[in-house]
């Protein structure tokens, strides 16, 4: 069986399976629309669905994935802005409530980014978000601490850079729109919230 053939499969599992038992519900959505009420900023690596880690049904959360699960500042420019989008959309557009960029172990957006990612390449420009955070990460930590530190630390950097963005920095300032931090272990399957005030993040137990 070819890796086609298994997406197939699954496919047709989900057919039977998942979309039988909620038809009514996909036939809502189709119908109404959605309204999520929240937005996750996760990761594009298969090992971390952001569906899967807060078993949500479709419809639930609203979800853009990128490499590292990054914010970048507010720039307007007539370039393509993907991840900014989907935030203008989520906010003005869907009017959700709260925003969690979720970060996640052994990131190789992350290591490529200590590893120091070539220049001029996507991934080298787009890591370059990262640029004066890594500089403070400790140069004397081992290569696993580097990794884990730099992956919490990216996730605060993308929170300040969400509240560059007028539209969530006002909304934020309102109170009707909160700003979270999330850290998944893939091999523990274990969940880290960031805490606001300082950084720290702590098991959701």
């Amino acid at each position: 069986m070819n890796d086609l053939d298994h997406l197939l499969d699954g496919y047709r599992r989900f057919q039977r399976n998942d979309f039988a038992r909620q038809n009514e519900l996909y036939r809502d959505l189709a119908e109404t629309g959605q309204s999520p009420r929240v937005m996750v900023i996760a990761c594009c690596d298969s090992r971390a669905d952001p569906a899967m880690i807060f078993d949500v049904a479709p419809g639930e959360i609203f979800v853009v994935r990128n490499v590292a699960n990054l914010v970048p500042p507010y720039a307007p420019s007539d370039n393509h802005h993907g991840t900014s989008a989907a935030l203008e959309f989520a906010v003005t557009g869907l009017g959700v409530s709260h925003i969690v960029v979720l970060g996640h172990a052994r990131c190789g957006g992350i290591a490529a980014s200590l590893a120091g990612a070539e220049e001029g390449s996507f991934i080298g420009h787009w890591m370059a978000i990262l640029d004066e955070t890594r500089r403070s990460i400790d140069a004397l930590a081992s290569e696993e601490a580097q990794q884990v530190a730099l992956e919490r630390a990216g996730i605060g950097q993308s929170i300040q850079n969400l509240l560059t963005f007028p539209f969530i920095a006002e909304r934020v300032d309102t109170g009707s729109l909160s700003l979270h931090g999330g850290y998944f272990d893939i091999a523990t399957g274990v969940l880290n919230l960031r805490d606001p005030e300082s950084g720290n993040f702590s098991e959701v137990i």
